[in-house]
């Protein structure tokens, strides 16, 4: 019998997720049973999941929002591959980004039957680092300036949540946070680009905030990333193209440069603020200037 670790995040979706992971024990234990255990700090997810790999865990199971997943593959990644637990997704976050791109049922009820009946798919796992030596693997999206700003902002609203709430982050970035670096670009081997960028957004998969289709065309198994690039438009012009976001139509508009990639270096003239799949991962005064991000092609098995 499969040997199930099942990592649950209590305070996800802002608190409302506890008793949801409880209504799921009952199908848990029904389709084989789960050894549970509730996460109590920051990272505390990545810690649990590296120690179910060593402790000879079959599967790990991320039951949270996208911060989790990210959490646990982080620790999944600390595994030697010959050793690592596949990953199953129960979404019960406020986004749900990785699932939805993923192939993952997005009722909870659903995801928690797969753990057990589910197919395994090798999803890619990216990794970045910075000059600062610091690195981190992301599974969904990375976005560097605008859309880390507004990652930032989303934090200082506390009586919303979900689509809406990154949707009042954005207008509040647009008005108070508006700035662009002057940054230098290696996508593969290609050749080095050099612009002022508004925004650059890294993805795995085609969704974040809960919504916006910023890569549209990603998908988590296909061994490539998508990155979507915004050069320093005006506020009237950012305006018009978050409709277009939301839907997945804006690689359509000249402001906006779409491509692939495995391999990208990024050096700014300014501190970069970054996030990792929704977690804050370079706030203004790490003063991250350089990262490099590269693919890891099918590093993780996901139940689907």
């Amino acid at each position: 019998m499969s040997k199930v670790k099942l990592i649950f995040n209590p305070m996800s979706d802002r608190g409302r997720s506890g008793q949801r992971a409880s209504d799921l024990r009952a199908i848990v234990e029904e389709h084989g049973g789960a050894e549970w255990v509730g996460t109590e700090y920051p990272a505390h997810a990545t810690d649990l999941a590296a120690k179910a790999g060593l402790e000879g865990f079959d599967t790990v199971v991320a039951m949270g929002g996208d911060g989790t997943v990210h959490e646990v593959i982080n620790g999944l990644m600390r595994v030697a591959p010959q050793h690592r637990p596949k990953l199953g997704v129960v979404p019960i976050g406020s986004g749900n980004d990785f699932a939805f791109g993923a192939g993952v049922p997005l009722d909870p009820a659903e995801a928690a039957k797969r753990i057990f009946t589910g197919t395994p798919k090798a999803v890619d796992v990216g990794l970045i680092r910075d000059n600062n030596g610091r690195l981190e693997y992301w599974n969904n999206t990375v976005g560097i300036g605008f859309d880390a700003k507004v990652n930032i902002m989303s934090r200082k609203i506390t009586n919303m949540y979900g689509f809406i709430m990154y949707l009042t982050a954005v207008m509040m970035t647009i008005a108070q946070d508006y700035e662009s670096s002057h940054s230098k670009l290696a996508f593969d081997d290609g050749p080095t680009i050099e612009r002022n960028m508004l925004m650059l957004t890294l993805g795995n998969g085609p969704r974040e905030g809960g919504g916006f289709r910023t890569t549209p065309d990603s998908k988590v198994d296909d061994g490539t990333f998508e990155y979507a690039l915004i050069g320093h438009v005006n506020r009237l012009t950012i305006l018009g193209l978050l409709p277009m976001v939301m839907n997945g139509t804006h690689p359509k508009s000249r402001h906006v440069t779409m491509g692939a990639f495995r391999k990208l270096r990024l050096e700014a003239d300014r501190a970069l603020p970054i996030h990792t799949d929704g977690e804050l991962w370079s706030p203004y005064e790490v003063n991250t200037r350089t990262v490099e991000v590269e693919m890891m092609a099918g590093a993780v098995q996901l139940l689907v």
